[in-house]
C-alpha cells in the first residue's frame, strides 16, 4: 500500500490497519485512508473472482441473476494475510489491527488468527461479529484512533467499543440466497416470501443472523428500521451508515423514513453491498448500521 506523503508515512509506523473486502468500503477509499484490504473470493462454477477487485457490484448482481449455478464464497488463506502483515512490518508498522466479518459466517477470522500467530509484529484480530456497513464503522473507528496518534492498544480499544455498541438492521428482497447459501442462522425457519413478509434481520451478540421484527412488505420494513433508529437515538445521536444492494430507490425511502421518524443521526456514508455479502443478500437489500456518537 502506498502512503500519502509524510503524514501517511508517520501513520504507517504506528499501527497498520487491515480489513477484508466485506466492509464494502471499496479498495480506492481504503487505500486513500491507509487501510490494506484482503479480498474474499466469489466463485461461479470454475471461475474465481476477487471481491471488489475482479467484480464490481453492478457486474456481480447481473451475473448472480443470470448464472445457472449459485455463486459461492471463499475466505482468504492464512498465507495471504501473512504476506500483508509482513509488508506492513517491513514498512515500519509496530503493530496491526486486522478487522473482519463475523467468524460465524466465514473462516476469514480464523485465517487471520493463523497468520497473526507467525507475524513478527503484534497483530490483533477483531471479529466484528457483523458485516458490510457495520464492519465499515469499525474500520472507520480504527482509522480515527490511529490518525489521532493512538498506539495498538488504543486502536484496539476503539474498535472493540464500536463492535460492542453497533447495531445492524436490514431487510432483504428475498431470503432465497441467504437460505441456499447456508447463512440464515436463526432466521432459517422464516417462510416469509409466501406472505410478502419482509423480516427485519439483525446480528446477535455471537455474530449470528437472527430475526429482529417481521413486517408486511418492504415499506413497512423500512419504516420499522427507521423507528428503531429513532428510538435508539432519542437520548444521544448515532453515527450511521446506510447500506443497499443496488436499490437506490429504497435508499431514498430509508432516508425519508429516518426523517419522518425524527431519528437523530450523523450520516457517515453509504455502502453498496459487494459480491461476497451480495451472494447471500441478493439484489434489493436495504439497511442501516449505527452506534452512539462519542
Amino acid at each position: 500500500m502506498q502512503s500519502g506523503g509524510e503524514k501517511g508515512a508517520r501513520t504507517m509506523k504506528r499501527v497498520g490497519i487491515v480489513c477484508d473486502s466485506t466492509c464494502d468500503l471499496g479498495p480506492d477509499w481504503l487505500a486513500e485512508h491507509d487501510v490494506v484490504m484482503v479480498p474474499l473470493k466469489v466463485l461461479f462454477g470454475e471461475a474465481t473472482y476477487l471481491d471488489w477487485i475482479d467484480l464490481s457490484p453492478e457486474d456481480f448482481y447481473d451475473k448472480l441473476e443470470s448464472s445457472p449455478t449459485l455463486s459461492k464464497t471463499s475466505q482468504p488463506s492464512p498465507a495471504e494475510f501473512s504476506a500483508v502483515y509482513e509488508t506492513l512490518a517491513s514498512n515500519g508498522c509496530e503493530g496491526i489491527v486486522s478487522i473482519h466479518l463475523s467468524a460465524q459466517l466465514s473462516g476469514t477470522c480464523e485465517s487471520a488468527h493463523l497468520a497473526a500467530a507467525t507475524s513478527r509484529i503484534p497483530v490483533v484480530v477483531i471479529d466484528t461479529k457483523l458485516v458490510s456497513a457495520a464492519e465499515a464503522l469499525v474500520v472507520e473507528a480504527a482509522i480515527k484512533a490511529r490518525d489521532a496518534g493512538g498506539d495498538l492498544d488504543t486502536v484496539t480499544q476503539a474498535c472493540n467499543r464500536v463492535v460492542d455498541s453497533t447495531r445492524l438492521l436490514f431487510a432483504l428482497d428475498t431470503l432465497e440466497y441467504l437460505v441456499k447459501g447456508g447463512r440464515a442462522g436463526k432466521a432459517q425457519g422464516l417462510a416469509a416470501s409466501m406472505l410478502n413478509i419482509k423480516p427485519v434481520l439483525t446480528f446477535n451478540s455471537e455474530g449470528i443472523i437472527e430475526p429482529f421484527k417481521n413486517m408486511k412488505g418492504t415499506k413497512k420494513a423500512i419504516q420499522g428500521i427507521a423507528e428503531q433508529v429513532a428510538k435508539d437515538s432519542a437520548s444521544q445521536p448515532v453515527r450511521l451508515v446506510l447500506l443497499h444492494s443496488l436499490a437506490p430507490e429504497l435508499l431514498d425511502e430509508m432516508k425519508a423514513a429516518l426523517e419522518n421518524a425524527k431519528a437523530r443521526y450523523i450520516l457517515d456514508g453509504v455502502c453498496v453491498v459487494g459480491a461476497v455479502i451480495g451472494t447471500y443478500a441478493g439484489r434489493g437489500a436495504i439497511g442501516v448500521a449505527y452506534h452512539p456518537e462519542e
